[in-house]
């Protein structure tokens, strides 16, 4: 079994981190810090938690000026590097939520070290309860952070701004009316760091669940720009591909499915139990006379606590199928415990999707 994740705070870390500390602070209690982060709740702490909770022990044994706790922190960031400490380490994730958590009402001092700290570990979390606090003034540094030297400070300047950033605090504002994010997303979409890139078509899949036609109407305008921006127009508009939004399709070349025909579909386990496969097979046949695109996927339909099935969309391929062609396709999909699903026991159902629609669908069962 994996270790778990909030593992990452164990004592060789500690060991680690107040030694780098020590250095910054000659005088830090290490003994007493230490004992407060191995408080009678550790033990059932979760990462988020444990994250959280060395916030508040290491504000305890800072000063009690936020500007001078913020100039250790920025101070402490090359000793750790120093010391053999990675960027984008998570285990310092802590780092940009003690400026969320102490430093809202500091907006100049936070921000600034946001630029720094950002570039050591990501400050994504942090900065959306300022956008929430301060809209206008943070969205006004998000643009002059998309210009910025440093590639994560680029990407911060997107990927903190997303309306639906995964384990994040929520931006409604955003979320309602995107046009704020866009110019960031425009200035970035040919950003020579791939991560950067990967953060705007993130952040345009965000979008495109709200509000799909400013997404449609950018990758329309932006498609064919290079090879790179049409990555990222593809990555953006996954979303609506898996939705089979027919004006999607069309715009990467997913056409008419008349000609194209699924037989011998079966599953192959009727039944099943959690920890097995489901496995099916199907022959896709294309009867038009020259190649055609596929957008090939299956979709899960999952049953509810209330009995109703739910759908989720699985992709298979995306290529050409030769002319007057036929390929028998076998598929596994894994039954197994995930944190962000509830299985039920009862009917559920398979489909054959292809270019968005749906061609055929059969039953099996999950028994627990």
């Amino acid at each position: 079994m994996a270790e778990p994740l909030k593992n990452i705070y164990n004592k060789d870390f500690f060991d680690q981190f107040t030694k780098s500390l020590e250095e910054v602070m000659p005088d830090f209690d290490t003994t007493s810090f230490i004992h407060d982060i191995y408080d009678d709740a550790w033990k059932s702490k979760e990462l988020k938690e444990r994250m959280r909770h060395i916030t508040l022990v290491l504000n305890n044994h800072l000063e009690e000026d936020f500007q001078k706790n913020t100039q250790t922190l920025l101070k402490l960031i090359p000793v750790l590097r120093k010391n053999g400490f990675k960027d984008d380490a998570l285990e310092f994730i802590f780092l940009p939520d003690f400026i969320e958590v102490y430093g809202l009402e500091h907006f100049d001092t936070s921000i600034a070290a946001i630029e720094i700290i950002t570039q050591f570990i990501t400050c994504e979390f942090a900065v959306r309860p300022f956008i929430i606090q301060y809209p206008k003034k943070m969205m006004k540094q998000m643009r002059q952070w998309s210009k910025h030297s440093h590639p994560m400070v680029r990407r911060l300047s997107s990927e903190g701004c997303r309306p639906r950033l995964p384990w994040a605090m929520a931006l409604p504002t955003l979320k309602q009316n995107p046009s704020p994010i866009l110019p960031i997303l425009k200035k970035l979409k040919k950003d020579e760091s791939e991560s950067v890139r990967r953060s705007v078509a993130n952040n345009l899949n965000d979008i495109s669940k709200d509000h799909p036609t400013i997404v449609i109407d950018l990758v329309k305008n932006w498609l064919g720009k290079s090879k790179e921006v049409d990555w990222v127009c593809k990555h953006a508009s996954r979303t609506l591909l898996k939705q089979g939004n027919k004006e999607v399709m069309q715009l990467f070349g997913f056409g008419s499915v008349e000609q194209i025909n699924i037989t011998h579909f079966k599953v192959l386990t009727p039944s099943i139990k959690m920890g097995d496969y489901l496995e099916f097979s199907f022959q896709l046949e294309n009867t038009n006379e020259s190649a055609t695109k596929i957008r090939l996927e299956y979709g899960i339909y999952f049953q509810k606590a209330n009995g109703t099935l739910s759908r989720k969309v699985f992709k298979i391929s995306e290529k050409e199928y030769p002319p007057q062609s036929k390929r028998m396709i076998e598929k596994r999909q894994h039954f197994k415990p995930i944190t962000t699903r509830k299985y039920h026991s009862g009917q559920h159902q398979v489909s054959i999707i292809i270019n968005g629609e749906e061609m055929d669908k059969r039953d099996f069962e999950l028994v627990k």
